[in-house]
């Protein structure tokens, strides 16, 4: 039930997505960079990818929101970065070993808000990655968001979407013109 439930919400948000255009909801238009980049956080994988320029550069694993009303499905962008950011909510300090955010922040302004309730983010439990266990952020292995971090401008328009299709499929359906692959061994 679960899973025919999951298929519905895909087909209903790309749907919306044809019938409406990428820009969707409570959500701010999102602007192209110069550099024409992109990320895709797709929960149906648990997996986000980053493209410059035309070409995937990144795939790596994810953690996404424990129920799927956790982390939106959307276009949104990225609309800060921040290194060490303290995570307010527990009252931890930046650089603490219990931060639950890691060492790098990039906020995303899903659901109206500015970039300081959703995002892509570290974390402080390397085994959570790929499960769905978040409360709406995207939590990536302290390494890759440090990759990632360096190569995201403000701006980087973010979709999250629940699909089966593949990130290369996903492009087109929003409007993302994919050249091929430049990924290296990460």
């Amino acid at each position: 039930m679960k899973n025919i439930f999951m298929k519905l919400m895909t087909v209903l948000t790309l749907l919306m997505v044809a019938l409406c255009g990428v820009n969707q909801g409570k959500t701010e238009a999102a602007s192209k960079p110069a550099n024409q980049d992109l990320i895709i956080i797709n929960k149906y994988y648990n997996k986000l990818a980053y493209f410059h320029n035309g070409y995937i550069e990144i795939v790596d694993p994810v953690a996404t929101g424990k129920t799927w009303v956790k982390t939106p499905v959307g276009f949104f962008k990225v609309v800060n970065k921040i290194k060490n950011r303290p995570y307010y909510t527990g009252h931890i300090p930046a650089g603490n070993p219990r931060n639950p955010l890691g060492k790098r922040w990039l906020g995303i302004n899903a659901n109206g808000t500015y970039g300081d309730t959703y995002g892509i983010h570290g974390n402080n439990n390397e085994s959570s990655i790929g499960k769905y266990v978040s409360q709406g952020c995207g939590r990536m292995h302290n390494a890759d968001i440090e990759k990632l971090y360096d190569k995201v401008q403000v701006g980087t328009p973010v979709a999250i979407t629940y699909s089966y299709k593949s990130f290369v499929d996903l492009t087109s359906v929003y409007g993302y013109k994919f050249k091929g692959y430049k990924m290296k061994n990460n």
